[in-house]
């Protein structure tokens, strides 16, 4: 199977389309807001501040005004007086050039140099300086100011990236264009231009102003004037006041959709989304996977807010971010536990959607409840329900999925838990019987999610019908029930039915899951699932459906079909065309031109991606098995050969080597690459099987019957390593192991005709 771009803020995830029936009608994202037809331009900044004063007033002084600011002497945080920081032998000066802040460092050729400081990028806890680079790339140093201490700080201090490096400062993975702008000014266009690898990047204020958030303001001064001037008032249907955005039709879930726009993992689906159209048009969330959750969705790397608070059931009863944030200073509404209370108090309060859950009231704010001295940082509500990890090294983030706390968990899977971040030296069971001493036997410890997705990942017999039952389960938040169904994509005999009725799902981000899960159906339920979908109103699942699809030979698709499929796969390609600066989008393309047997720009993809990042391991991996497939087996060695020269310890491509070399008949040296994957990789049973029938075509017998052995206790629903088990004791003789072996293929594999007269044999041959 090709390989596709993983999730992360940089890569377009290779979304599998969403099946739904034909009869069935796909309702639009919750919560979305109406999309405003022409679109709507943007204006100054002036027009807004200049009418609304109270909320201009609010908002200069909040993180969103100064996310990025002209680098001078009012915005400028950090002591440029000749100040130096050292790290890792290079030393990095500060200073000032007349009215410019500059910067003394290494550069992109590793040798000192001198650059201007462009500008600020943030405000607190930290702040980062942009430098102009050539091809109009702006780059952040990784140097920063710690605000509060006063000091510069490295923000990778553990990471060896030298110049050259993508992680150095002046590598691809910092550029600003393409990591942070977007979210840091208004109005932003990337503008990329893949001849000349150059950015023309154009935005419209510097900073998160009040478009970011209300939408082009265009039609808003229209109508704003209009009405100063007593004319007749113009309407566009679908708006309110001429904004693209009417936060009080929206509700606390359409909120959430266009704060989400920034406040989240995801990748890009347009070049230049609009504020208050649905979000699956213009982004693709990601799901709860590693590394960017635990596996019980808790934050672990930087998710910035969105994912984890859809998995909360304030997210469920309509709470969105107003509610506790104030929306111009970016604040809490009130200090501690104030702003909890407003729901959480003995009396029921009518106004917050949640009042209508009967929890939601009682005397939370008490040590009946929380157990811990009245006005101590353990009394803090977001001590125990939003548990902070510090990111970029100072900054602490609370994690939004406002959960109970579940030491009990923690011991079971080996996540983190309110209890111990703060009590550092307990155990996760000291944990888990305070909290059983405290609550007794009604405490919360039903089975949770993450269990079962932890089984599933782990491989473990039985854990993907837990799955499926988690993705049929309404009750649960949509974001979960995707995960879920991403998870059932490597299990095509499981939960089919599930799968097959989320494509109908209400929600366009399970409907895009489920089309994930059933990418390997036979041809022609593949269609008959996918197909529907080409014309699916959210944009997310139509390419999704288009991606799915791709690799099936154009006559398996109906003629009646055929156009919407182009037209889809025509949306997909334009969704990788936006983020072709990063590996990810080249790798998207390159399966999807390799699917249609284009191969000669699967190529011209595979490699544009390697000359980004040679280390993108899932860009080198397809490009030897394209080769491979192509009878080019001295390039496909030469590929994964020059891969292992820059990181031997990658057990993929060992993996990957050894399996091409054992296709050569190059027994000896498909042996030592599998050797060193299944050194690499020891919890991956494949890696053990195929070293075992390396090393039984090489007569080390028993080191074979060692490597099959361990793929089966690694994985022992696999008939494979039965299989090769019996053949193994029956050459040497050994019939009693072999029917053994033979007795537990056919007890995985009931009623196949083959497995039964192979072992009818053994039986016979003893």
């Amino acid at each position: 199977m090709l390989l596709a771009a993983g999730v992360a803020a940089w890569m377009l995830r290779a979304a599998p389309p969403v099946p739904v029936s034909a009869d069935s009608a796909p309702a639009a994202a919750p919560g979305a807001v109406a999309v405003p037809r022409p679109p709507a331009d943007y204006v100054d900044n002036a027009s807004c501040v200049g009418c609304h004063a109270d909320a201009a007033r609010a908002w200069r002084g909040s993180h969103h005004a100064n996310a990025m600011a002209p680098a001078d002497a009012a915005n400028v945080r950090a002591d440029f007086d000749g100040t130096t920081f050292r790290h890792r032998g290079a030393t990095t000066r500060f200073g000032k050039r007349d009215d410019r802040f500059v910067v003394r460092t290494d550069g992109p050729d590793g040798k000192p140099g001198e650059f201007d400081v462009a500008y600020t990028f943030g405000y607190a806890p930290l702040q980062q300086y942009l430098v102009p680079m050539p091809g109009g790339r702006l780059q952040p140093l990784q140097v920063a100011w710690d605000v509060p201490k006063r000091r510069w700080f490295h923000l990778l201090p553990d990471e060896k990236a030298p110049a050259g490096d993508v992680l150095h400062w002046t590598g691809r993975y910092q550029t600003a264009n393409t990591m942070c702008l977007s979210c840091h000014v208004t109005g932003f266009e990337k503008r990329y231009d893949e001849k000349t690898d150059t950015f023309a990047s154009t935005w419209t204020e510097p900073n998160v102003s009040c478009q970011s958030c209300h939408g082009p303001g265009s039609r808003h001064v229209g109508w704003a004037r209009a009405k100063a001037e007593g004319k007749p008032v113009p309407a566009t249907p679908g708006e309110r006041l001429g904004l693209a955005v009417d936060f009080a039709a929206a509700g606390g879930k359409g909120q959430v959709e266009v704060c989400a726009a920034c406040h989240s993992r995801r990748a890009e689906l347009t070049a230049t989304p609009v504020p208050g159209q649905p979000r699956l048009d213009h982004y693709l969330p990601a799901l709860l996977a590693p590394p960017l959750y635990h596996v019980d969705g808790q934050q672990n790397d930087e998710v910035f807010v969105d994912g984890s608070y859809r998995q909360s059931r304030m997210y469920q009863a309509g709470v969105g971010c107003t509610h506790c944030h104030d929306a111009h200073t970016g604040k809490t509404k009130a200090e501690g536990n104030a702003v909890c209370t407003q729901c959480h108090a003995p009396a029921v309060n009518a106004a917050v959607p949640n009042a209508a859950f009967p929890k939601a009231a009682g005397s939370y704010d008490s040590p009946a409840h929380h157990f811990h001295a009245s006005g101590s940082s353990g009394a803090q509500c977001a001590a125990c329900h939003m548990p902070p990890k510090v990111y970029m090294q100072i900054q602490a983030r609370p994690d939004h999925s406002l959960r109970v706390p579940r030491p009990d968990l923690s011991v079971k899977l080996g996540t983190p838990n309110a209890c111990t971040q703060c009590h550092t030296d307990r155990s996760a069971q000291w944990a888990a019987d305070r909290v059983a001493a405290w609550y007794g036997p009604n405490r919360r410890q039903e089975p949770h999610w993450g269990e079962a997705f932890s089984a599933a990942r782990a491989g473990r017999p039985g854990s993907a019908e837990a799955v499926a039952r988690i993705a049929a389960d309404r009750a649960q938040p949509g974001l979960v029930r995707a995960t879920a169904l991403d998870l059932l994509r490597g299990e095509p005999r499981t939960g089919d039915a599930i799968r097959v009725e989320a494509t109908r799902d209400p929600d366009p981000e399970v409907r895009a899951a489920a089309a994930d899960s059933l990418e390997a159906l036979p041809p022609a339920a593949r269609v008959n699932g996918l197909g529907p979908l080409l014309g699916d109103p959210v944009r997310a699942v139509r390419v999704a459906a288009a991606r799915a699809l791709s690799s099936l030979p154009r006559e398996r698709l109906d003629a009646a079909l055929r156009p919407a499929f182009e037209t889809s796969l025509a949306e997909y390609v334009a969704a990788q065309s936006v983020s072709l600066d990063m590996p990810g989008a080249r790798l998207n393309l390159a399966v999807v031109h390799q699917n249609g047997g284009r191969l000669d720009e699967a190529e011209r993809h595979y490699l544009a991606a390697l000359r980004i990042d040679p280390d993108f391991t899932p860009a080198r991996a397809n490009l030897s098995q394209m080769y491979n497939a192509a009878g080019r087996n001295a390039d496909a060695e030469r590929v994964l050969r020059e891969g292992l020269a820059r990181m031997p310890e990658l057990g993929e491509l060992q993996y990957s080597l050894g399996l091409l070399l054992a296709e050569a008949q190059r027994l000896p040296d498909a042996t030592r690459a599998l050797q060193q994957a299944a050194r690499l990789l020891p919890e991956r049973a494949k890696v053990h099987y195929n070293l075992g029938l390396a090393l039984q075509q090489g007569g080390q017998r028993k080191a074979a019957e060692a490597s099959l052995l361990q793929a089966q206790r690694l994985d022992p629903a696999d008939p494979q390593s039965a299989y090769a088990l019996a053949v193994l004791h029956a050459q040497d003789g050994r019939w009693d192991e072999a029917i053994k072996w033979g007795d537990t293929l056919q007890a995985l594999s009931p009623g196949d005709p083959g497995v039964r007269q192979f072992v009818e044999r053994l039986r016979t041959r003893r």
